[in-house]
């Protein structure tokens, strides 16, 4: 008896456009496998798993990481700026209370 296909989601955001492609794939898929049968690193060639985050519903996962019916696979950009030190640049420039 074979076993039966799950749906998932694979999600990718950009500043103008947004990747979204439903698959239907074997119970026991990777993160990392349904990411390539996606088409995203075809459609968008920067990306790069060993580099970008990737997660399921905002939580980041391992590319090994098994999928569950109805997961949304989720792979991030990388920053353009460190949360921090963009904190620290906006504060330096507010007027000083007091």
């Amino acid at each position: 008896m074979a076993e039966a296909d799950i749906t998932v989601q694979v999600c990718h955001a950009l500043p103008d456009s947004t990747f979204l492609r439903s698959l239907s794939v074997p119970v026991g898929t990777t993160i990392e496998q349904a990411v390539a049968q996606s088409g995203l690193l075809q459609a968008i060639p920067g990306i790069d798993l060993s580099i970008n985050m990737v997660g399921i519903y905002g939580k980041k996962k391992p590319l090994d990481t098994v999928l569950h019916e109805h997961d949304r696979v989720e792979v991030y950009r990388c920053l353009q700026a460190d949360p921090k030190e963009a904190r620290r640049r906006r504060a330096a420039c507010k007027p000083a209370k007091g």
